[in-house]
Formats: structure tokens, sequence, C-alpha cells
């Protein structure tokens, strides 16, 4: 007698002659995981994970349903109660990810943070009519030759602890990655009927390739202009000294360079020489502001060429689940990027929101940190209210999973423990770091270039009057509001502009291009911005304006003052004011301006690197541990880590990078609309395809403004959902261009607005 068949995956064909048997998928997929899960460590369990992971599509419930029944069956648990009952603590552990490999990580006990639609690992592991159906799958299992390994050794997590509880998570997170990515890649693999993975398919370079072609691109362009100025001769030498300490130990590092010292470029040499040296397979840069992520990519890709392909964006204004069809061919062909890249350029929304998260598709990657370079620009604007967690987390990923980081700022954040200052010590921080830049303090006396004063209170119009008296100068404001208002004030001068992040990105590149020409041709050029133009946009006025706010921002726009060394200092002031009217004051910001008055009163120049570490202890000091982790994640771990009770999901959910919940709306700038129409084309189609690429592209296109705003526009006509049937409500149009302003991008007070000029037929 012939023993069943059981399959994991089926196609068109009624023979089943093309059918995948389980048993192959299964090994697959743990033979993959077990390959990634091995570079930190931990392959043994990645290969169970992967057996173990489709073990309850052995019933026949589930061969009915490829069959074409229309029948519904949860595989996920069988495999999930085997590994808790058979492998014990660390069984528990495998069990988060075996049950959540489809719907996502769950608490280990019910939490009323988590999704309640999803029953908690107790739950599941409790259930008596799943123990049963999972021993009777695991009985089909062995007879179809599938063997489990005896038992497994303990959780490999050596060396110091610094957070207990929290450790554990993070290692079931990134055992869970692996699971995830191996699943989809060896479903993808039998579907498209290959094996290779998506970096052999792209044809990446290896990070040495990568390092080839940038010291061609250094030898070339940067060398020899290296002695035509002091500046230029500078950027060589911290250029030179940073590469000198590729060779240092995997670890953390700081490059503390101030603006126009040539940074971008500095960490990219160094992350390349470091990963070659060491064996490390990729580098990821964490950029804060999607503002600038597409300009720092551009410099790579330039200094990459002819390997400009290797350089992987990833942020996106889209939610990719949401983006995913039912049926597994159609998730993979829209599944987000697994960072199976060399260089990876990402958001600091994507990188740690994916590190905390809960759910398959932003999980997939994270096991590709593991024996990475991080780089982590512009440290210094990590949210206070997470730096603990974050700061957990990134110390996981040097002392446990073979990462490098390298903080890399003209403003250093005080991230790791003094034991010398206990009080005001950064509890659970970071190793000290092995500082790249040659003397941090001779750098910023040598590069500095504007004088910093303080003028008191200004009102509104008290500002505007000094701007529009100026023929060049930039004024950066907390608000968006209070931007615009200042900008109506000064609206007709000639030369005046707007940024905010209420213009989409294509719209923000066009007025800065306009910008940049106007300063280069000495033309009347007065700018309005929030914040986003400080870190990171390669500007320089002769005078600069700052609303009061932290020392580090002080310092980043005192960097938009005389960038290039082209004036006298003391004929290049940057100006630091405070906001008369309180609906321009930003309360969040209250803590951190009284902290920077208290320096600028006593004469301390915050561009130092010793001023900016006391500033920032001071800062962390008086907000306290507590504030440093608002939703009390690290505390929740470490109660749940003791009876290996995990808050995965609750913890998913309140690990939130920007308070308030953005969504996206796409307005009528430059291609947008032909996109929007080629995008409802495709929602028209009777079969749904991959609109991963087309998303990019509708990227630049879309503003970010508040859930409820964006409802409102929605419900009153202003706006409308583009395919709502196959993508939900993904991409909203912008349909009243009135909204849509060329000079301060998009208003919403009155939704049912139009210009005059458009009513008329």
């Amino acid at each position: 007698m012939s023993r069943p068949m059981w399959y994991a995956h089926s196609t068109n064909l009624a023979d089943r002659s093309d059918w995948e048997p389980l048993r192959d998928h299964l090994r697959h997929v743990g033979d993959r995981a077990r390959s990634f899960a091995a570079r930190f460590g931990a392959g043994e369990f990645g290969e169970v994970l992967g057996l173990l992971h489709d073990l309850g599509k052995y019933d026949p419930n589930f061969l009915r349903r490829l069959e074409g029944e229309g029948l519904r069956h949860e595989h996920s648990t069988a495999g999930a109660v085997i590994a808790s009952r058979r492998y014990g603590p660390i069984g528990k552990l495998l069990a988060y990810a075996v049950a959540g490999h489809h719907a996502g990580l769950a608490d280990g006990v019910r939490d009323e943070r988590g999704d309640i639609q999803r029953r908690s690992l107790a739950e599941r592991l409790g259930d008596a009519k799943s123990i049963e159906q999972a021993e009777a799958a695991l009985a089909r299992a062995q007879a179809d030759g599938l063997a489990l390994p005896a038992g497994l050794n303990g959780v490999p997590l050596q060396g110091e602890r610094q957070h207990p509880g929290f450790d554990i998570a993070f290692f079931g997170r990134m055992l869970f990655s692996c699971l995830v990515d191996a699943d989809y890649l060896a479903t993808e693999s039998f579907y498209v009927q290959t094996c290779r993975s998506s970096a052999e398919r792209a044809g990446f370079p290896d990070v040495a390739a990568l390092r080839e072609t940038l010291d061609a691109y250094l030898a070339g362009e940067i060398a020899p202009k290296a002695d035509r100025s002091a500046l230029n001769r500078l950027r060589s030498d911290i250029l030179s000294h940073a590469r000198a300490l590729a060779d240092r130990p995997p670890g953390v590092f700081t490059l503390t360079v101030p603006t126009g010292g040539g940074k971008t470029l500095t960490s990219l040499a160094f992350a390349l020489d470091h990963a070659v040296r060491h064996g490390l397979d990729r580098i990821v840069y964490v950029i804060p502001f999607t503002s600038i992520i597409e300009q720092t990519a551009d410099v790579f890709r330039t200094a990459l060429a002819p390997h400009a392909d290797a350089v992987l964006e990833h942020h996106s204004a889209f939610d990719e689940m949401k983006l995913r069809e039912d049926d597994t061919r159609d998730k993979l062909r829209l599944a987000a990027e697994n960072w199976d890249a060399p260089l990876i350029v990402t958001t600091a929304v994507q990188f740690f929101e994916s590190l905390f998260s809960d759910r398959p598709s932003r999980c997939r990657k994270l096991h590709h940190l593991a024996r990475s370079v991080i780089v982590l620009d512009e440290a210094q604007t990590l949210p206070v209210s997470l730096l603990r967690p974050c700061v957990a987390a990134l110390g996981e990923l040097v002392r446990r999973y073979g990462a490098s980081l390298v903080l890399c700022t003209a403003t250093q954040p005080v991230l790791h423990e003094n034991p010398a200052e206990k009080d005001r010590s950064f509890k659970g921080g970071l190793p000290k770091g092995v500082e790249l830049a040659p003397d941090p303090s001779r750098l910023f006396e040598n590069l500095r270039r504007a004088t910093i004063t303080h003028a008191g209170t200004l009102a509104d119009d008290a500002l505007a009057e000094r701007l529009a008296q100026a023929e060049q100068v930039l004024c950066i404001v907390n608000t968006r509001t209070h931007a615009q208002d200042l900008y109506r004030i000064l609206a007709g001068r000639s030369g005046t502009y707007h940024l905010s992040t209420l213009m989409c990105a294509a719209h923000r590149r066009e007025i800065l291009a306009e910008i940049r020409q106007r300063l280069k041709d000495g033309a009347p050029c007065r700018v309005v911005s929030t914040s986003l133009i400080e870190a990171g946009v390669d500007i320089d006025f002769p005078l600069v304006y700052r609303a009061q706010a932290g020392l580090d921002s002080i310092a980043q726009a005192a960097g938009r003052c005389n960038r290039e060394g082209l004036r006298p200092v003391d004929r290049s002031p940057t100006v630091v004011f405070d906001v008369a009217d309180e609906k321009h004051v930003l309360k969040s910001l209250n803590l951190y301006a009284d902290v920077a008055r208290g320096f600028l009163r006593r004469g301390r120049d915050p561009r130092t690197p010793e001023v900016m570490e006391e500033y920032f202890r001071e800062v962390y000091w008086l907000k306290g541990n507590d504030e440093l982790d608002r939703p009390g994640i690290l505390r929740r771990c470490a109660e749940g880590g003791r009876r290996l009770d995990l808050p995965f999901a609750s913890v998913a959910q309140d690990f939130r990078m920007i308070d308030s919940v953005f969504a996206p709306i796409i307005v009528p700038w430059g291609d947008a609309r032909a996109l929007v129409e080629e995008l409802r084309r495709m929602a028209a189609l009777p079969e749904p395809v991959p609109v991963g690429r087309l998303a990019r592209k509708l990227q630049p296109y879309a503003v970010g403004i508040p859930e409820q705003i964006r409802a409102r526009l929605v419900a009153t006509a202003a706006a409308s959902v583009v395919g709502g049937s196959r993508f939900g409500d993904q991409f909203v149009w912008l349909e009243n261009a009135d909204l849509y302003r060329p000079d301060v991008g998009l208003v919403w007070e009155d939704p049912t607005f139009r210009e005059a000029g458009s009513l008329i037929c």
C-alpha cells in the first residue's frame, strides 16, 4: 500500500505532476533558514523552524483546499505546538515564529495593547483540539520521512546581558526573520522554477567590488581637488584618517565631523573598507528624513557607477503589507525588499520600526542586519521617548550579531554608559565608540564658519521685516504653520520661498534647485523653512535665523550659514530668536530649548563636541530613564522574559517613531497625474498585477498628512481613493488641485476651496 502524498503548493495541473511535495518544501525552508541563522550562531534553530513551520499542512482538510474546495485551514499552530512540547523553553521561543509566520508575532499572553484579532501564543498552545491536530500532523510527517532533531542546545546569547528579556525577544524576532525570508524565497523558487536568491538574480556585486569602484572614483574625482583649498585638504585628511581605522575590530564607531567636512563619502569609504577587512556582508545607511534620502542615494550612485544598481533605496509612503493579495504567488511578487543587497539606504522609521515589528513583511529583512555595517546618519535625531529601546536594539546587533555601528553626525549624542558620571550616564547604553575623525575639537575650530547670537523674542512682523531687509537669508522655524504664516507676510517679494513637508519631495527638489541657482547668481533669495533643511541639505546662506530649539538644531542651522567658507566668519551670523506667538511654540521642544538657552547665555559654543556632550547629558538626565522609554518596552520585555511570555504584538503597536499617524496623499505635481491614471488601469484589470514599481514612482508625489484630515478630504470629494477594491485605501489622489499650491504645497483648511480662476469655464 503506497503512502499518501502531501503537498505544500499546487498548480493548475489536475494530475499534480508539478505540485510541490510538502516534505520538500519543509526541507528547502529549513536549509535556507539554517544558512541565514548560522550567521549569528543559530543555524540549528533556523533549520527546526523551517521543518516545523508548515507542519499543519499534513492534514486532509489542507489537501482538499489545494484540490479546490473552499475550506479554511489554519496550518501554523501545529508546528508551534510541537516546538513547545518537544524542545522545552527554547521550543516556546521557536513557537512564536512558527505560529506567526503568516499572521505575525503574537503576545505570549493576552495584552490589551496587542492585536485583538490575534490569539496569544498561550491560547494557541493550550487549545486541546490544536494539540490533538498537531500530534496527528507530526505522525503523518514522520511517516512521510520528515525527521526532527531530538533536542536543541540553549539560546546562544553569550556575553554580558545588558537588557535581560529584551535580548531574548530580539533573538526571537531575528529567528522569525530567518524563517519568513526562507519561506518566501523557497515558495518563490518553486513558482518561478529557480533556486537563485534575489541577490543572484539581480547580479549585485559584493562589497569588495563596491570598494574598488569607490577607490577609483575618489582617485579620479576627489583626490585631484584635495590641494585646491584648505577645506578640501581638511576633507581629504578626515577621509584618510577614517579609512586608516577600518582594521579595528567590529564594534561601535563615531564619526564626529562638522557640516561641510565630507562625512557622507567618508562614512561610506570607512564602511566599505571595514566590511571587506572583516568579511561583513553589506552596508545599511540609516537616514532620519525622507527629504534627504534620495539626495544621499544619488551621491552613492554617482560614486559607485557603474554599480549604481547596487544601491537599494528602501523607504515607502505606502504600506507594503496592504499592497499584497491573498494568494501566495501574488504576495511574493509584491513582497517587500529583504535587503539582500550590498548597500541599503533607508529611513530611521523603516529601520527601527522593523526592528520592533511583529509583521512578516517588515521582519523579513532583519536577519540581513547580522554581520553588516550600520551607519546611523544624524544620530541625534532619534526620538527621545524611544531612545533606550533604540539603543538597546543597536547594542544587540553589535554585541551578538556581528554588526558594526557608525554614529555619524556633527552633533554627537551621548549614547554610552559612563561609569565616571553614573548619575548622568546613559543607563544600558552602547559601548564607548572609536572616534574616526582626527581630533574633532580641532576640526570644529577649523571649520567654524559662522557666529551665533541671540536676538531675544521676535514677533512675526518684526522677524519678517528683518528677513525682508536681507538680500539672501534663511529662516528656520519649528512648525509648518509658522513657516506658512511667515511666508504669507513675505509673499510678493522677489525670490521668496517656502519649504516644508507639506510639499511633495519632487516639488521640494525643484524649489531647492531654484534656491541654489539664485544663491549662486547673487540674486535676492529669502527662504522660510521647517527643520527639514537642517540635516543633509547642502545649501549656503550668508545669514540664518533659527527659532529657539535644542542646541543640536541650532548647531545644524549654523551649518547652513557660510557653509563653503567664502565669507568672513564675523560677517556670517546665525541669529537665534524666541517665538512670540504661543501657537507657534512646539511644547515638545520646551525642555531642549530651555537647556539650550542656558548654554547660550553662558557663552558656550554649541558646535564643539565637549559642549554638545554636556548638553545631551543634561537633557537625558532631566528626562529621566522612564521618559527615554515612554512605552516601557524594556521593562515589559524584562517582565515577560522570565516566563518567555514576550510582548511582541503589543510592543510593535506601541513602538512608533512618529507620534501622529500620517497617511499619504498623492498630489498633482509633475508626472503624478499620468502615474495615477496608470494605477487606475492596473486596478481595473481582471487579475491582480504587481504595483510595487509604480508605487515607488508615485512616492515623490506623496505628502503625509494626519489620517483624519485625509479622511475628511475624501468625504468631501476633494480627494478620491484609487483602486480601493484592489489596493484598499493605500492610494488617495487629491482631486481638488487648488488645494495644492506651488508656493506652500498642500492646504486643507477648507477642502471645498477652489481658486476663482478655476471656476470660470
